[in-house]
Order: C-alpha cells, then sequence, then structure tokens
C-alpha cells in the first residue's frame, strides 16, 4: 500500500499566485491579509507572491487560468465573496465559478485553490473573514476562521504534495482515437506522397500536467 500526504511547509523553488476580487472588498481583503499572514508564517518570502486584483468573482477563473499555465506557478489561490441578494445571480455565480476553478486545475496540473465565501449574509461574510483560525474539523470547533488562510495552507499542502507523488504520463484519449481512424490511410501501400499523414505531426496533444518536473522538494529543517 502506497500513502501520498502533503505537508504544510515552505514550498520549492517558483511562486504562488493570489487572486483577489474586488467586489466586496473589505472582506477579500481581510481574506487576503488572512492568506498572506499564513504564507509568511511558512516561510514563503514576498518576492515569490504575486498578487492579482481582479473586477469581482467571475473574473477569478481567468486570471488563474492566466498563470495557472506557467510552469514556474507553484498554486493559484483565488479568493472572493459572493453574498446573496434578492435575485439569483450569487447561485450563477458562485456554480460557475466553482466549475471553472475545477476545470483549470485539472487542465494544467497546478493547485488551484477556491477561496470564495458563498454566503447568504453579510454576517456570515464577516465571520468567514475574520482573524480567527478555527481547526479544520467542525466537530471539534465550530469557529469559521480565516477561509483566506485556509486557502494558502490548502495550497502549500497541495503544491507539497506534487512533489510526493510518482510522475505520470497520460496517453490522450483522443490521440488513441485518431490513431485507429487513420492506421488504414497509413498502412495503405498506394498513398501518394502528399497524402502520407503523420499521425505525431498532425494529431499530437500534449498530455495534461500532473506533476511539477521542476519542483524539489526541500528538506526537512
Amino acid at each position: 500500500m502506497q500513502i501520498f500526504e502533503g505537508r504544510i511547509c515552505p514550498p520549492p523553488e517558483g511562486y504562488i499566485t493570489i487572486a483577489v476580487a474586488k467586489f466586496n472588498k473589505t472582506i477579500t481583503q481581510r481574506l487576503l491579509d488572512g492568506a498572506l499572514a499564513k504564507l509568511r508564517q511558512h516561510r514563503v518570502h514576498e518576492k515569490d507572491i504575486r498578487i492579482v486584483w481582479v473586477p469581482g468573482a467571475y473574473e477569478l477563473p481567468f486570471a488563474a487560468s492566466y498563470f495557472a499555465k506557467d510552469p514556474q506557478c507553484l498554486a493559484v489561490i483565488c479568493l472572493g465573496a459572493v453574498i446573496k441578494g434578492e435575485t439569483t445571480h450569487d447561485q450563477h455565480i458562485n456554480r460557475s465559478v466553482s466549475i471553472a476553478i475545477g476545470e483549470i486545475a485539472s487542465r494544467f496540473g497546478t493547485p488551484v485553490i477556491f477561496g470564495v465565501l458563498t454566503c447568504d449574509t453579510i454576517e456570515q461574510a464577516n465571520a468567514r473573514s475574520g482573524m480567527i483560525e478555527s481547526v479544520k474539523d467542525k466537530a471539534l470547533n465550530p469557529a469559521p476562521g480565516n477561509k483566506g488562510a485556509e486557502a494558502a495552507e490548502a495550497a502549500l499542502e497541495m503544491i507539497d504534495l506534487l512533489t510526493e507523488l510518482p510522475e505520470i504520463t497520460l496517453k490522450n484519449p483522443l490521440s488513441d482515437v485518431l490513431s485507429k481512424l487513420f492506421i488504414a490511410s497509413n498502412d495503405d501501400e498506394n498513398d501518394d506522397d502528399d497524402d502520407d499523414f503523420d499521425f505525431e505531426d498532425d494529431f499530437y496533444l500534449p498530455p495534461r500536467k500532473l506533476v511539477k518536473k521542476s519542483a524539489k522538494k526541500k528538506k526537512k529543517d
């Protein structure tokens, strides 16, 4: 049996991006402060932190996608606050942002952390952006804590987990299908030179990146 588990510890060489929504900035600023405090606590240098302000929560996936494709970006932390109003606008925003963030993480193999508050009231948002640090078990401590700090912890843990996982190269499913479709044309002895089909050149799609090859695990102090 193999068990893989990341630790909340100083990350390897690279940088961490924090994308923050300006909408409800009083709340998102406190989320950002909590995330920064947690990163500094685990010895992440200022030069290795990039903060990107976007108009609202809906724009967070754009910023996440932009940085997640960079091999030097270790993780993206998305912080925002969507509070329910008189309409169902909040539901559409929350659904769209949460799905997009998950897809970006899967596509680029970069941890993208969902630190967006989805609250019914201002009071709930204030409670989850405070300076109280709660235990990650509601059975032991029901206090909401600062979700920005929790998101930073999740990012550090996922970064370390990536250094523990074995390297895996996946075949692109589309490549397998196309290979079968065109194998007959490749084997046709009467093909003209102009019609030769080169599967690798014409239909190759790079496999999804699952492990940061440049990440080097730091030794425990």
